[in-house]
């Protein structure tokens, strides 16, 4: 790359977690020049960008017409949630993002949740989506904690993920409860069941409910880990008429639909 753009120094990247494929762009782009910028934008408004180099963090944009509201996590289910504006917001929460916009969208709950990591100025971290995450047994996996536990995985294993996504295992005659992960590795681990111990061990430092239902494996048992073949996530996302940019991979899902359909369509009777 850095042949044909020797003065390649900035990448500006959004809608997608960049941490997972950091790695895979490093090797693409092996540059110290080279910078990266991301942004948090949709089509029913901009929202933040990230003003720090090296940084997590995005700058909450106040002053593109929109008008914001911060569901907390304990509201999500409820029939009539209270909502919060930006004076009673904390930082360290999950918030649903609740928007009003001079485009005429009115209190639309965009689907993504954030945490506060600053209060002067606001600035937020995307933690994931409101309909993606595991909490089959109170465990409250959303997937900013999956994603900081893949890349420690990654980092102790030497493996680079292209794509993933998780569901729960639930409890049968002959075993407890587990979570199941279907990973397309661009680099494999040298050994997969250290990268399984190595995830299960940062989703337990990560997350405390997790840890908890983790203990003594009475609720959860380690976490079944299969490598899926190249191609498999672009398979299944073109036989749904899902490819594109507009089009992600669901990370984590609180049923089992995503992975018994890759399984049994493009795994199990390959």
């Amino acid at each position: 790359m850095t042949e044909v753009w020797p003065n390649l120094e900035l990448f500006v990247h959004g809608a997608v977690n960049f941490g997972p494929y950091r790695e895979q762009f490093r090797q693409l782009i092996p540059s110290v020049q080279m910078n990266y910028l991301e942004t948090y934008n949709a089509s029913e408004g901009f929202f933040g960008i990230q003003d720090q180099p090296n940084s997590e963090e995005m700058l909450l944009m106040l002053d593109y017409g929109i008008y914001y509201e911060f569901l907390p996590m304990s509201e999500w289910d409820k029939d009539h949630p209270e909502t919060l504006t930006l004076d009673q917001v904390k930082t360290g929460e999950n918030y649903a993002i609740i928007i009003t916009t001079n485009a005429g969208l009115w209190r639309y709950k965009i689907g993504d949740t954030v945490t506060f990591t600053s209060l002067n100025p606001f600035r937020i971290r995307i933690t994931g989506r409101t309909m993606h995450f595991i909490n089959a047994f109170g465990e409250e996996v959303i997937i900013d904690n999956a994603e900081k536990a893949l890349a420690i995985a990654c980092k102790s294993s030497g493996a680079i993920i292209k794509d993933y996504t998780a569901a729960p295992v639930y409890f049968s005659e002959d075993r407890g409860g587990a979570h199941e992960w279907l990973i397309e590795f661009e680099t494999s681990p040298v050994d997969l069941n250290d990268f399984t111990v190595y995830l299960d061990n940062a989703l337990k430092e990560i997350n405390s409910d997790y840890e908890a239902k983790r203990y003594k494996d009475k609720v959860l048992s380690l976490p079944i880990v299969r490598s899926l073949p190249i191609n498999t996530f672009y398979n299944w996302m073109k036989s749904r008429e899902k490819l594109g940019g507009q089009h992600k991979v669901p990370r984590l899902a609180n049923h089992r639909n995503y992975v018994d359909e890759i399984l049994n369509n493009f795994i199990l009777n390959a």
